[in-house]
């Protein structure tokens, strides 16, 4: 996909679609899209009068122009109500109307900046947003159907159509930055998405190691005999019951070598979950080839991070494992010692994810890491608490969390906090070892974030749960039906605003 900003007078550029658009409530449209309105000779003036264009948000109308402008169709977009519309406004329409246009077997068209104009956007900001809108809206997972389940084509090239050299410059630069961060989230959606057999353990460590030789991170890779020696027996027993040797894997990008400040992203890295002992129904398990959704991002966002390259120092690992019921799987009563020497009790073999994360947060704290988020889709109870419209956080440090949620939203992918009151922490004492792996189905997303706080100490420390929005079940603004990649973007942005603060 080709986004390019070409510097021309809206009416008159030739392309077999002009997409403009107009907010909820106007009645005679201005700018771009007024100047188009006039070269049709009030066409869409007359839709909105006739009640046909309203201006919703996700409304589309299609105009056939007939030869009166070079644009054979012009499309307007619904931006929904002015007071109402942001950055993620654009990213949504830019996604939808790409959709559009694909299915119209249009392989070029051009767009007016979204925003740049009346919206009141900063130009950068917009062409930020319709990069990664257009990249994110259009795509799809195809890499295992052998025919076409349809006769569309893709849309090929996008112009952004800006009059001024200042906000061409700018726009420019932000479809640049909106592509890298795009085809960053396409790497964790295509991890999430590819099937279990396919994406095992090792695999994910190749992928990592792709990663870091293209993008110059520095790369390690931990195999079941170096875990042994390091004594990390809470991801070792998750890894009992699968043939699939687990990896422990750590990108390293050094973009502040001067400086003692390293952020750590840690991510859950199940490529496939049964449940282990305490067996998963069978309904929906295949989904849980996602459970790996959170190490994803972090190898998405490694990549991201070192192309747009902040002054900062981060440090990504991921603990990847199957949870298996195999013969020699751990049972709900075994304990085990974690390598920062805490005993668990296991309770449920399906609590394994803050297993695994109880290692692989000990071992970045001694990389130096001196921040640290993990991600993971770690608990059924955050569908419950806040369904699929956000991910959950908890965290030991509110300046740092609201930093998080702050990022989390201003990238469209919104974060919503729980609390951590220490009453939560008795729901994981043990009668048998220093704490038990599972609290039970009261706030069960809080003492799972309450199990991992056990391993980071005082580090500034953000837990997110993202068993809600690692997956879309349909296509909605620039979520396609499967992996989204949250929260990939997220993660880079929150490494560009530190980078930024320090």
């Amino acid at each position: 996909m080709k986004i390019r900003v070409v510097r021309n007078d809206v009416a008159s550029i030739k392309t077999p679609a002009l997409v403009v658009n107009l907010f909820d409530g106007v009645k005679k449209p201005g700018g771009a899209t007024g100047a188009v309105d006039k070269a049709l000779d009030g066409a869409i003036s007359q839709l909105i009068k006739d009640g046909e264009i309203k201006g919703k948000k996700g409304e589309t109308t299609l105009i056939h122009t007939f030869g009166k402008i070079p644009a054979a169709r012009v499309i307007v977009l619904g931006l929904g109500k002015r007071e109402s519309f942001t950055s993620n406004t654009v990213r949504e329409v830019a996604a939808s109307s790409s959709r559009y246009l694909r299915r119209l077997g249009v392989a070029k068209a051009a767009t007016i900046a979204h925003g740049a104009g009346v919206g009141g956007l900063d130009p950068l900001e917009c062409g930020q947003a319709i990069g990664e809108g257009t990249i994110l809206g259009l795509y799809r997972f195809k890499t295992y159907l052998t025919k076409s389940e349809d006769n569309e084509s893709e849309l090929a090239e996008l112009q952004i159509v800006e009059k001024t050299a200042k906000n061409a410059s700018l726009i420019r630069k932000g479809v640049e930055k909106g592509r890298i961060l795009a085809e960053a989230v396409l790497l964790a959606r295509d991890m999430v998405n590819e099937p279990p057999n396919v994406m095992t353990p090792t695999r994910m460590s190749e992928i990592a190691s792709d990663v870091a030789e293209e993008n110059g991170l520095e790369l390690k890779v931990l195999d079941k005999g170096e875990m042994e020696e390091l004594g990390m027996g809470a991801l070792l027993g998750v890894a009992r019951g699968s043939v699939q040797p687990p990896k422990l894997i750590m990108l390293s990008y050094k973009g502040a070598p001067d400086s003692n400040e390293n952020l750590g992203i840690i991510g859950k890295g199940i490529t496939f979950d049964t449940g282990g002992i305490s067996l998963k129904p069978p309904g929906g398990m295949e989904d849980m080839k996602g459970d790996m959704a959170g190490g994803a991002s972090v190898i998405a966002s490694m990549k991201a991070i070192a192309q747009l390259k902040p002054r900062i120092n981060v440090t990504g690992i991921v603990g990847a494992t199957e949870n298996m019921p195999g013969g020699n799987a751990q049972r709900p009563g075994d304990v085990v010692r974690s390598m920062s020497g805490k005993t668990i009790e296991i309770i449920n073999t399906d609590a394994e994810g803050r297993l695994v994360l109880a290692d692989a947060l000990h071992y970045a704290r001694q990389q130096g890491v001196t921040r640290i988020v993990d991600i993971a889709t770690l608990t059924g109870a955050m569908v419950v608490a806040l369904g699929h419209a956000a991910s959950g956080l908890m965290g030991n440090n509110q300046e740092f969390a609201d930093q998080v949620i702050a990022v989390g939203n201003d990238s469209g992918e919104r974060i919503w906090q729980l609390p951590m009151y220490d009453d939560y922490k008795e729901e994981i004492k043990s009668n048998v070892a220093d704490v038990k792996n599972s609290g039970g189905r009261p706030a069960g997303s809080i003492s799972a974030a309450q199990f991992l706080s056990e391993f980071v100490d005082d580090t500034p420390w953000a837990h997110l749960d993202i068993a809600g929005t690692y997956l879309s079940k349909s296509d909605k603004g620039y979520l396609v039906k499967g992996g989204t990649g949250v929260p990939t973007r997220t993660l880079v942005n929150l490494a560009i605003t530190l980078a930024d603060d320090d």
